[in-house]
Formats: C-alpha cells, structure tokens, sequence
C-alpha cells in the first residue's frame, strides 16, 4: 500500500448500559483515548458496534435498488429504468474499495490487538474473551464479504503501522490463494465459536450460533467454486489467487455439513411458526422482533434511536402509500412463476387455453391458487391486502374481439358508451400501467420486509423492520445442499423437506426427487430478496449461462437451474368486458415484457471477480489483477 499511510481513527459513544436492548443507541460521539476504553465494557462495545455497522453487503433493504440488477425484481421508478437497458456489466461490479476496506481492516486488527492486551484485563474473562472473539467475527466477515467479491486478497491479521523511513516496501503484501481465505474465514470461525454466547435472544452480535451459520455458508461458498469452477476453466489464475482445485470441493461440503448440522442439532434455533395462515407466517418472520427464533443475525434498526430503514416507504403499494411515493421494486414474473405447486409440480400461469381462447377468472387471485404459501408471504399478488387494504391492480379491460381500453394514471376514469355512469376507472389505482413509476408495471409488488405498521409507509417515520443476515432456513438449504454433493440424497431431502412443510407442502421430496435443479429452485424461493441471488449464481458458475445476453421469451421450465433468464417480465390482469357473454366482469391475463426492457443482461466470465483497479496496482506491485477483464 505504497502510497496510503492508514492512522486508526475509531469514533466512539458515551452511552448508558452496555446490553444488547440498546445496542443501537449508541452514537459516535467522541474520540478517547486507550486508557479510558479498555477498561469499561460500555465503551468497547461502542467501539464493536461501529465495526458491526461497517461490514460490506449487497443487496439489502437499505439499496433496495440492487434488487432490480437481476431477474428478481424490476425498477419502477424512472432513474431506475436504465437497468433494464443495460446489457453488460461493468467488471467493477460489486467489488469492495480496495483502500478503505484495508483501512477497516486494519482498524480491525488494532481493535484485537487491544481487547486481548493488558488493557482488558480489569474485565471479566468472560466478557474480555467475547469481545475478543466479535474482533475476530467482525474480521472473518470482512474476509468473507472480499474473498467473495475478488477472490483471493492479502490476509492481513496485524495493524500495519508506516515507519516513515522512507521505503514502504514492508507493507506490501501479495494476493493470497483464494481457498486459503476461505480457509481463514472458516477456521477462525472455528476457534472463537465456544468464546461467544448461545443465546438466540442475541440477534445484533456474534453468537455461537451465527458463527456456525457463517461457517456452513462460507464452506458451501467454497465447495461449490471447487466444483463447478471445473466447467469454467479460464476463471482462474495459476497462482491460485482465483479458482479453487476441484480436489478440495468434497472437503468443504463436509465442513459445510458439519457447521451446520452442529447448529440443527443444538436445539437453539428453531423455524418460526407463528400462524396459522402460512403466507402470513412467512412474511412475519422478517417482522417479528419478540422471540424470533429463526433469526440468528441482523441488521437493526429502532425508531426511538433515530435509525430506520425507507424500504417500506419506497415500495409500498401505490394504492395504500402512507406518502407520495412506494413501488419503486416489483418482483418479476421470473420469480413469481417459480413458485411450484402444492403436488410437487412446477406450472407456469394457465392463460390460453389449447384452442388459443383465454382463461377466465373469478378473482384475480385465483391463478395463483394451490401453490406454495411463500409466493404471498414474499410477493404481493393482484387480490391481496396490505395494511388492511385490497389492492387495485388491473391493466384494463379487454372485449370480445381483443380490443383494449386502459388508463395512462392510476385508477384513470373514461367513459363507457355501454355504462350508465358518464366515466369509470379503466386500469387500477396501482396500474399495471408501462412507465408509469411506483405502480406495479410487472403486476407485482414487493411483501417480504415490508412494515405493516402504521405510519411506517411515512419519510418522517420510515421502518424499524430489520435486515435479516442469517437465519435457521438457509441453515437447513445449505445443509440439504452439502448433503447432496456429497452424494446423501436421502439427507438432502429430509433437510428440504423441513422448509418446505411450513410453506404448505404435505407430500415430502424422496431420495429420488434430489437434483441439482431441486437445490437452486429451494434457495431461489426461500431466500428471495435476501442478497443471495448474486452470490450463488457466481459460486455455481451459473451468471454467465443464466445472464447470457441473448433476448429470449420467458422459460417455460422454471424449475431448470440453467434456464435463461435475463429480461424481466410480467403479468397483467385484464378485466373482461363482453356483457353477454358469462364470463363478463371475469379476469384473464396476458404475459407482458415491459416497454422499458430493451436489453438482455449479460454476464461475462471477467464478472466472476470483481475488477482490481489500476490504482491498487499501482501502490502494491505485489497485486495480480483478475482474469478475463481485458
């Protein structure tokens, strides 16, 4: 880092209490010095709450945006519609900056260094080892969040200090092998696990439980890049510094398996089922703050502290808004239509019949009846409620011979020569309507993380819903996933039918039903909208097949892992206009691409890792840029 000298500036809190209920009252406010830290637990946990605050992430309800780069979700807003005319991605997607993290980093370090010093040694051991062992969290975190983005990065577990002698050669460390900081990240997870708390009421800070939640995903991160990193052989560099031996993959499935069946089988956590209506119980997981316990790690947020999130606010259905504004992300028809039915079939919407007329429909609901509960408690459908209000999502009217009458705002009134009233609404309040922002262009808008709570669809307000980083779920996924590839099926479909249950399935996945579509499928409809898709699609060596660049129709096999998928869609509801005729005043839909959707995104092999910049080369000559980027 030849040309940064990095000073540890840590800013910390004069707060009362040092218990995790007020956790995040805890406000930066002063700079004191080593003496005045060390020794009072209040004010070290200052000191871990800003590193907590500080560890990368991507796709979160705080950038909802991120949602929209994939084919989850579509941007409804006009400075969000560039997205969906984008083809390429740039190789400095998602990458860290390289400067700052290696500051945080090195912050980090120094925080270790001085929680395992003589200056802790006033406090109880209990509480020196587990602010200790947060360090070494927070650090691992980090790790994980670059391996993941960069592959391979200098491992770094001292604070580097500059001598000002004049040669800053000592400070310059080269890329380690990408499997060695998952190594890293996986052992050190190990050796603090038994130094921290298991206490499923801790949601905000490291646990034993979190520890062995990170260490089964960090292990199937990894198991899976030495598998399917095989079939892209150029992603990779002869040092190791990207791509991982395929000899190793076995080896970390097992880790995987391990962590995660340590974490099952302690009886901490348990899935949440809370309701008797499954749809609901899904979306509430994501709400309930009094005695969660699915959730094992979060980001929170409190409105009494001042820390709130907007998700709600930006993608409240338009119809309901609490303010003027809301549907800024509308999931996909890609998504929605991956959501099988409830005989362990996968179905795309019936709206033709064979002889090519429509289907027609009593409720706008009712095509999306018999499926599984997590598409109403992630998504929400033409029919539902919201904050105790059914929504108005309609497209138009269409007649007898296919002729369309439609609005160009929301819930447009226009006269009927057939009706008695001299205007009626001809498309509902929340649209569909193309280009019109905040309404629900893909038929759709979002319900996972969305605050029922009154007032928090306001911008004085907002949200203190949480962001859920790890829970018991994906736990299960990635003890389902590792299972299989180490060729236990029979495990493999035990451990998904336990998710699948609480989502309304009653015939359970055989040995025989195990595949490798039958673990992307789970994780795509568990795990929407919870910053995974980027991440595993990467790790399977699925972005440059899925993303490929090519505009095709939507798939008919939602169920195939390889399926292309690279434009969004959605699904209009038209009510039938044909008085005569019995089914008037029934619904059909129709399969729309979006007028704003003119590209398809495509997924280079130089995406694979993010792009390490001229700059970080510069100051390190030790730094081997990523492949495939030139």
């Amino acid at each position: 880092m030849k040309k940064f000298v990095y000073i540890f500036i840590v800013l910390f809190t004069l707060s009362w209490g040092c218990n995790d209920a007020n956790f995040l009252d805890r406000e930066p406010t002063n700079i004191l010095i080593d003496d005045q830290i060390w020794g009072d637990n209040s004010l070290i946990l200052s000191v871990v709450a800003d590193l907590y605050d500080r560890i990368p992430e991507f796709q979160t309800i705080s950038n909802w945006w991120n949602y929209a780069d994939f084919d989850e979700g579509f941007g409804s807003a006009f400075g969000d519609y560039w997205r969906h005319k984008n083809s390429d991605w740039g190789y400095g997607e998602w990458a860290i900056n390289w400067k700052d993290y290696y500051k945080l980093m090195r912050e980090v370090n120094l925080f270790i260094q001085k929680a395992d010093s003589e200056l802790t040694d006033d406090l109880q051991t209990a509480d020196k080892a587990r602010f200790v062992a947060e360090g070494r969290f927070i650090r691992a975190s980090i790790y994980f969040e670059m391996v993941k983005r960069m592959g391979g990065v200098p491992l770094i577990l001292e604070p580097l200090t500059y001598d000002f002698g004049g040669d800053p050669s000592y400070l310059e460390y080269p890329r380690s092998k990408e499997s060695e900081i998952y190594d890293f990240v996986i052992n050190e997870l190990e050796a603090i696990k038994n130094d921290l708390p298991n206490d499923v009421n801790v949601k905000g800070r490291a646990t034993k439980g979190l520890v062995l939640a990170m260490q089964a995903r960090a292990a199937i991160y990894a198991g899976s890049i030495a598998k399917y990193g095989a079939t892209t052989p150029n992603v990779s560099l002869p040092g190791g510094e990207v791509g991982i031996p395929a000899s190793m993959a076995d080896g970390y499935y097992t880790k995987a398996l391990s962590a995660a069946e340590e974490l099952i089988n302690s009886g901490t956590y348990a899935l949440y089922n809370k309701k008797e209506n499954l749809a609901e119980n899904f979306t509430n997981l994501f709400l309930d703050k009094s005695g969660n316990t699915e959730v094992i790690f979060v980001k929170d947020y409190k409105l009494q502290s001042g820390k709130v999130q907007p998700f709600t606010v930006q993608n409240q259905p338009w119809s309901s808004a609490e303010d003027l504004e809301g549907g800024r992300l509308n999931p996909s028809l890609n998504l929605v239509q991956s959501f099988e039915l409830l005989d362990n079939t996968f179905s795309t919407f019936e709206t033709n019949t064979s002889e090519g007329d429509y289907v027609y429909y009593n409720s706008p609901k009712d095509i999306f009846a018999g499926r599984d509960a997590r598409l109403e408690g992630t998504i929400i459908i033409p029919g539902s409620k919201f904050k105790g209000k059914e929504l108005d999502i309609w497209a138009g009217y269409i007649d007898a011979d296919g002729n369309i009458t439609t609005g160009s705002t929301y819930g447009q009134r226009k006269h009927f020569p057939t009706e008695a009233d001299p205007e009626i609404p001809v498309v509902g309040y929340d649209g569909p309507i193309d280009e019109l922002e905040f309404s629900a262009q893909t038929g759709f808008y979002c319900r996972k993380f969305m605050d029922t709570a009154t007032g928090s669809g306001q911008r004085g307000l907002n949200s203190e819903v949480w962001w859920v980083r790890y829970r018991l779920s994906e736990v299960y996924l990635n003890a389902a996933e590792a299972a299989f590839e180490l060729g236990n099926t029979t495990k493999a479909a035990d451990y998904l039918n336990v998710v699948r249950r609480r989502a309304g399935f009653t015939t359970d996945l055989t040995a025989a039903d195990m595949s490798f579509d039958r673990i992307v499928h789970e994780r795509k409809v568990e795990l929407a909208f919870e910053g995974h898709i980027l991440w595993d699609m990467k790790r399977w060596r699925l972005a440059h097949i899925v993303w490929n660049g090519e505009s095709v129709e939507l798939t008919n096999n939602p169920e195939k892992a390889d399926e292309v998928s690279n434009r969004i869609f959605a699904l209009w509801p038209y009510k039938y206009y044909a008085p005569e005729s019995p089914n008037h005043g029934k619904y059909i839909f129709k399969e729309v691409l979006p007028r704003v959707v003119t590209n398809a995104d495509r997924f280079r092999l130089g995406n694979y890792y993010s792009e390490i910049n001229d700059e970080t080369v510069n100051n390190n000559n030790l730094i081997i840029k990523n492949p495939n980027q030139n």
